[in-house]
């Protein structure tokens, strides 16, 4: 199934398990950090973490509804700590095993396209479309994720959680995004992997709001939000701006 862009002027795309793969960049940094929470520790704490986070330990699946799926990194932090003190940690105590234990993925090194993005943004733009990307990650692996892809020149602009803009699912980033670009809600296409993501756009009056089934989401969750779900952002139609 392909989707058509048909009166649609600027594309804002999530970035993790939109354009990249949820699970090369997330899963494997989530059992890194409980089995360093559980050895700073020494407390039986990976089963709380794991479903806190929404991760199968084992698979490696991440659960829709979880906190790694849709949560800034300040807050997943802040979550993180609550794990801790509601299995018998002090609030000092959390804090130290947080120092020890907390890292941020390598946005470089964990980064996998999840089609030819180049090749993709390049087709969007000799369209005369706009390209923004709208993260619920902070700026600056955000900025330099987007660097190693090779996709930085061909993106508009970009909205993070660390902005100071309400993340989704609230609207404010993509009418910021459509603010920055001169570009009407109603002739934009919100593309993305969440609930959060498609309640995003749906709540900003995006004229397109497609879900795309390489990330968290599951076609269940994502069809009565979605004008269009689509197996991933490689079967995007561009076709000419009309």
């Amino acid at each position: 199934m392909t989707v058509r862009l048909d009166g649609i002027d600027l594309v804002v795309f999530d970035k993790d398990g939109t354009i990249i793969d949820f699970g090369s960049m997330w899963s494997g940094w989530a059992v890194a950090l409980v089995e360093g929470l559980s050895a700073a520790t020494g407390r039986p704490i990976a089963a709380p973490l794991y479903a806190m986070l929404g991760v199968d330990p084992v698979t490696g699946t991440v659960h829709p509804g979880g906190g790694l799926a849709a949560t800034p990194m300040s807050r997943l932090r802040d979550r993180t700590r609550d794990v801790l003190v509601a299995s018998g940690l002090s609030e000092t105590d959390a804090e130290r095993a947080l120092e020890v234990a907390w890292h941020a993925p390598d946005p470089v090194a964990s980064a996998r396209p999840v089609t030819d993005l180049r090749a993709l943004f390049d087709r969007l733009r000799d369209s005369g479309r706009r390209i923004a990307v709208a993260t619920t990650d902070d700026r600056d692996p955000t900025e330099r994720t987007l660097a190693a892809l090779g996709i930085a020149d061909r993106i508009d602009a970009t909205v993070c959680a660390d902005d100071g803009i309400a993340v989704k699912p609230a609207p404010d980033m993509v009418l910021e995004l459509c603010a920055m670009l001169g570009v009407e809600p109603a002739r934009t296409a919100v593309v993305g992997d969440t609930v959060a993501d498609l309640s995003m756009g749906r709540a900003a009056g995006a004229g397109l709001v497609v879900a795309v089934l390489t990330g968290v989401g599951g076609r269940a969750d994502l069809a009565p939000l979605a004008d269009a779900v689509i197996a991933s952002v490689a079967e995007i139609e561009v076709g000419a701006a009309t």
